[in-house]
């Protein structure tokens, strides 16, 4: 028996001694091969960025008085029909600072309703784009014609622009992350949102000149903490403006981004020479590519052929936007220097009505022949 034995041990020790731990370093990243083996387990991601047609923003979407699911339930339902299998949804600080348990139980009921359709989900933590003081309460309605006119950064100026605040952060960080950590409907932490973005065509005067320094020195901190709630998802934080070819180049922040990064996303909102530059380029880093934004039909980014080439690359697809509502991302970016009185004939986000009718038919029917959905009778 002890010769029988004995080499049955032998082998388990062996396999137990060449086996990666793979365990998140404390100051960087998951190794490649660990990454390499969560992009085999998540082959093609595809989906969008989604908030409910009934909320203006990230808090009308989760305050408890506006969380609306009885509506994310039925556009879910529509994701589920083009073949999505992901989405990317913005949190934001300010509900878990009122009420932290009512927050993450209005969580665990959207991944519940999500993965009811076989959706997961990409959680976004911070936001560095549009209106840069956000306030709990009410939320503004929508102002007439006017692309994303209600939605907030996270967490914003007032906090940004004061480093010794950025530890309040920590808190909100850590706390829903460890609530989340293993739950397979959470796929990635996103977390912090185009950071440094100027916002120069829309509340450009109220951000603080330095803010891709602020912005890094919060994003720094915010690796660190969501790396010691040792989350089983990888984290990222997108690339989104500048050039990435040269390494030399890169701005520090872009840098740290890229680098510190488990999967590497970005956006790009360019036709389809734009897109292939960047994902050529990013391919350097060795790690699952997410292109977290693109679809900007006006400026010829469009679904066809974009989201058939992105599969094509393995690299997971979201678009910006889902369903016409209180957001009105139809509007073009431009429309913050030029108001449209009426809807525009071509929309530059978003795939529905809110009674479910597609925007462009053809369009819809596209994105189920590259997922492979079947149109429902």
């Amino acid at each position: 028996m002890k010769s029988v034995l004995a080499p049955k041990i032998v082998a388990i020790l062996a396999f137990v001694l060449v086996a990666p731990t793979w365990s998140r370093a404390a100051d960087g990243p998951w190794p490649v091969e660990k990454a390499a083996a969560w992009g085999r387990e998540h082959p093609w991601l595809v989906g969008c960025n989604y908030a409910p047609s009934t909320a203006i923003n990230q808090l009308e979407m989760w305050q408890a008085d506006t969380f609306d699911l009885e509506t994310i339930d039925r556009e879910l339902g529509w994701a589920e029909s083009l073949g999505f299998n992901s989405l990317r949804v913005f949190l934001h600080h300010i509900p878990w600072e009122r009420d932290s348990e009512g927050f993450v139980k209005r969580i665990d009921q959207f991944l519940e309703v999500a993965d009811r359709h076989h959706i997961g989900v990409m959680l976004v933590l911070f936001d560095g784009v549009w209106d840069p003081y956000p306030h709990a309460g009410k939320q503004p309605e929508p102002r007439r014609g006017l692309h994303n006119s209600g939605w907030v950064q996270s967490p914003g100026r007032v906090i940004l622009a004061a480093p010794d605040r950025h530890d309040e952060m920590k808190g909100y960080v850590t706390g829903v992350i460890a609530r989340f950590k293993d739950d397979r409907r959470v796929q990635v932490w996103d977390l912090f949102n185009e950071p440094d973005n100027p916002n120069k065509s829309s509340y450009g005067r109220l951000e603080p000149k330095n803010k891709p320094e602020l912005a890094l020195a919060l994003l720094r901190k915010e690796f660190a903490w969501a790396r010691a709630a040792n989350p089983s998802q990888p984290l990222t934080a997108g690339v989104w403006s500048g050039d990435f070819t040269k390494v030399d180049a890169l701005s520090p922040i872009n840098k740290f981004m890229l680098e510190q990064s488990d999967v590497i996303s970005f956006h790009n909102y360019h036709p389809l020479e734009g897109m292939k530059k960047d994902v050529e380029t990013l391919k350097r880093y060795r790690r699952p590519i997410l292109c977290t934004e693109y679809m900007a039909r006006g400026n010829g980014s469009r679904f066809d052929p974009i989201l058939a080439y992105l599969k094509s690359e393995g690299v997971a697809a979201y678009n910006w936007g889902f369903v016409d509502g209180k957001s009105q991302t139809i509007y073009p970016w431009d429309s913050w220097q030029h108001r449209y009185p009426d809807k525009p004939p071509l929309w530059f986000h978003d795939v529905f009505h809110t009674d479910g009718k597609p925007y462009d038919a053809k369009e819809v029917d596209y994105i189920r022949s590259v997922t492979g959905a079947k149109k429902k009778d």
